[in-house]
Formats: C-alpha cells, structure tokens, sequence
C-alpha cells in the first residue's frame, strides 16, 4: 500500500495540488465550519471496503462466508477472552497501529479545527484534536473487528479461538495515537524544513516519513504529500 501512495505522490500532476489553501484561508474556515460528518463517514467506508476487499483474497475468509449469519456472528463476538490472537507481533504492533493512524487522519481532515495544527506539546487545542482522532480510531477499529460490518460478521473471525482477541481493540487505536505524534513531530521538525528543496523530493520526503497521513489523503481523494497549511 505504501509503494502505491508514493508512486502516485509522484505521478500525478502538479495540478492535482493547486487546490491547496493558504494558512489565511485556513483559519477563516476553521471559524466557519463545524466537523465534517458526511465526508467523514464516506473516507472511513471506503476504507473499511478496502480493508475487507482485501480480506477477500484469503481462503479462511471465503470458506466462512456460508452458515447461519447470527449465530457465527454472536459465537464469533463471544470469543474475547484472551489478549492475544495468535497474529505475528510485526502485524499486532506495526500493522494495527498504522491503520489506527490512517482512521486517526481521517478524523483530523474532517475537522476545520484539526487539520491545520502542527505538533506542539503544550497546546491544548493540538492534544484536544489528537484525542478525538484516537477516539474515531477506536471507534472504526470496534466496529472493524465486532461491529456489523466486521471481521466477526464477514468471515467469522473469532468463530475458531483466539482469533478474535482484546489486542487489537487495544493497540489499534492507542498505537495509531502514538503513530500520529511522531508524525505530527517528524513532519513539523524535519520535513517541513527538508521540503524546501521543492519538486518530486519534497514529495518524496513527505510520503515516505508521513505514511499513514499519505493514505488518508488518498482516502480523501487528495495527493499524498497534500498538506492543508503547506501547498508546495
């Protein structure tokens, strides 16, 4: 998925990016508008189609499509007794928090008050907005892990313990969280300085060090590298 963003953080024409706005334009309509449901909840339904679409492709998932709906969802959602799923530590620890953090993002593009806040420790507004990204995060990942529209629901996952267990409920939306400071960080501290230099290596820079940020620009139909406060 990374490869793919950058390779469209660099293809796509310059044009793709005139729609940036300034940082005045910015604050007049961070005062206007209030967050953004509709746009919201269409980004994080894409992705969830993505994620399932890609789940697809496994045997396991397919051969549990058949059988009674209700009863292998509710015996799926009734698992939950462990930490661990039995997924490898690189999926569980790095995996899920990248996904975290893209659900995170999707929560931040959608709020006026958000999207344009760098990393900065002592500004309640900053934590305020990173706090309900976590939140949105946690949200997406309950309903993709047990909600409805879930892994429990299509594929049954948790059908077989421990395959459906607490970590990823946990991890996802916390690891995200911290995932989206050290990009926040990253993204103030170097790239914003490194990006001078303009063209395909400011892109670069800003893909390959903002990766989660990268994919929820996709999402929302932006360039990867698109920064809200920083046109290139």
């Amino acid at each position: 998925m990374l490869a793919i963003v950058l390779l469209l953080g660099l293809l796509l024409p310059v044009s793709a990016q005139t729609d940036d706005p300034g940082p005045a334009e910015v604050t007049s309509v961070n005062v206007a508008e209030g967050f953004q449901w509709k746009s919201a909840l269409v980004q994080s339904g894409i992705f969830l189609g993505v994620q399932h679409a890609s789940r697809m492709v496994q045997a396991k998932t397919r051969r549990e499509l058949g059988g009674p709906f209700l009863s292998d969802y509710f015996e799926s959602v009734s698992s939950i007794h462990t930490w661990n799923d039995g997924d490898a530590i690189l999926t569980n620890y790095a995996g899920h928090p990248f996904l975290g953090a893209i659900t995170g993002y999707i929560q931040v593009f959608n709020d006026p008050r958000g999207r344009a806040l760098e990393f900065d420790l002592s500004s309640k507004q900053y934590w305020r907005s990173r706090l309900k990204a976590m939140a949105w995060s946690a949200a997406y990942s309950a309903q993709f892990e047990i909600g409805p529209i879930s892994e429990a629901s299509i594929g049954n996952v948790g059908k077989h313990p421990p395959t459906m267990a607490v970590v990823d409920l946990v991890v996802t939306p916390t690891g995200g969280f911290v995932l989206m400071l050290l990009e926040d960080y990253l993204d103030k501290r170097f790239i914003s300085r490194w990006e001078r230099v303009g063209g395909k290596k400011a892109r670069v820079y800003r893909v390959v060090l903002n990766p989660s940020r990268s994919v929820a620009n996709v999402i929302r139909w932006k360039r990867p590298s698109h920064r809200d406060n920083r046109p290139l």
